[in-house]
């Protein structure tokens, strides 16, 4: 299939979603309790996929691959007593996917999960104590809402090693100075295999942002705030585990450190304009370098370094948004290549048709590995329909 007619396709797929899917609608709300103090809302979210891949299919690999398939399928329930006390609990289903961000697989059986589990208790604007499963604080990528991205999705290259975008422990947060500063600080499990690992010691993480112009002043972020805040934020962050990992018969420690910045800056009758950038470093105490590290101190959550930059653009009159992301990886050892070098780059455009609750993203990946001509570099088209109820 050729790239005209690739992008043709996903063209009319789009389209096609537009016109089939229904507006989205505000999630069911109960209350209880004295005075009707408590609340629960029931939510859904949903992102359904067609994806091409120029490699993984046919017996020599060297085919297209296609596939539908959901990338979040998540049941949300969300609760509060009072002003002072939270609850948000989020199963999702994960299906047998068949392309994958670096491959193309068999697939598998899916999966049903608890993502997130957590009591929010709310002393005050700049003391919350957040206790159970969530998302741990390093990147602002990761802490990025998976409904409202810039891009398609985050980097498929910034997660931390030994765990997922997900933890379990205790997390203090807050904002200063009229919500300018904000601060967070977290203790979790981090590796959690502990018949396997040196030590079982928690990980800690400590992250602070100042927003020069609106605040941001959740404990998430979004990746686009489509043209409704002026937004300056610059941010940085710094997380360690003592005895994480053996190479050989030498403990080694995990460090990492990350520093980021995000502008979004609507002009009235000219468009919204959105920048976002990063830089991360993952540190196993170049464990990479025996001959025989524990597993995950290499490969693509291992030892490495990198970032991206993203931009976008958001019509005046139109509900279209566009954008491109450009990133660079370094990684100390990936399918035997000490130091390979790798490179991703991407384009495509958002259509809101009721906001973030139902829009249409299409978006073209190239990915280059520099340094081995054993792994093929890819291109992936996707259009995806986003659904909130």
């Amino acid at each position: 299939m050729t790239v005209f007619k690739k992008a043709a396709l996903l063209c009319s797929l789009a389209v096609a979603f537009c016109l089939t899917a229904s507006s989205a609608f505000a999630g069911p709300i109960w209350s209880f309790g004295d005075e009707d103090q408590g609340l629960l809302k029931l939510d859904y979210k949903g992102q359904f996929q067609f994806l091409n891949r120029d490699t993984g299919a046919s017996p020599d690999g060297e085919g297209d691959a296609n596939e539908f398939n959901f990338r979040r399928n998540r049941i949300a329930l969300m609760g509060a007593y009072g002003d002072n006390f939270g609850l948000y609990v989020q199963t999702e289903y994960t299906e047998d996917r068949n392309i994958l961000p670096y491959g193309v697989s068999d697939g598998g059986d899916g999966d049903m999960q608890i993502l997130d589990a957590v009591l929010r208790f709310r002393l005050s604007n700049s003391f919350n104590l957040w206790v159970g499963k969530f998302k741990y604080n390093l990147t602002r990528e990761n802490q990025e809402a998976c409904e409202a991205p810039l891009t398609l999705d985050r980097s498929v290259f910034i997660r931390a090693p030994f765990v997922s975008t997900r933890d379990k422990g205790v997390a203090l947060w807050g904002n200063l100075f009229e919500d300018k500063f904000q601060y967070r600080f977290d203790v979790m499990n981090g590796r959690n295999d502990s018949a396997s690992s040196p030590e079982s010691n928690p990980r800690f993480s400590g992250r602070v942002h100042v927003s020069l112009l609106d605040p941001e002043k959740n404990y998430g972020y979004k990746g686009t705030y489509m043209g409704q805040k002026k937004v300056l934020t610059f941010g940085a962050a710094y997380q360690t585990e003592a005895g994480v990992a053996y190479a050989g018969t030498e403990e080694v420690d995990y460090s990492a450190w990350t520093v980021d910045a995000f502008a979004e800056y609507p002009i009235e009758d000219i468009g919204t304009f959105t920048l976002s950038a990063a830089y991360v470093e993952y540190d196993l105490d170049d464990a990479y370098k025996n001959g025989s590290p524990d597993d995950d101190v290499t490969g693509y959550n291992g030892e490495k370094n990198g970032g991206y930059v993203k931009v976008g653009y958001l019509l005046p009159n139109m509900p279209l948004q566009l954008f491109a992301r450009t990133e660079g990886w370094s990684f100390s050892k990936l399918n035997d290549v000490y130091d390979q070098e790798v490179s991703l780059y991407s384009g495509g455009f958002n259509y809101y048709v009721r906001g973030q609750n139902l829009k249409v993203t299409v978006e073209y990946t190239a990915l280059d590995y520099d340094k081995d001509a054993t792994i093929e570099d890819t291109n992936t088209f996707v259009a995806q329909v986003q659904v909130m109820f």
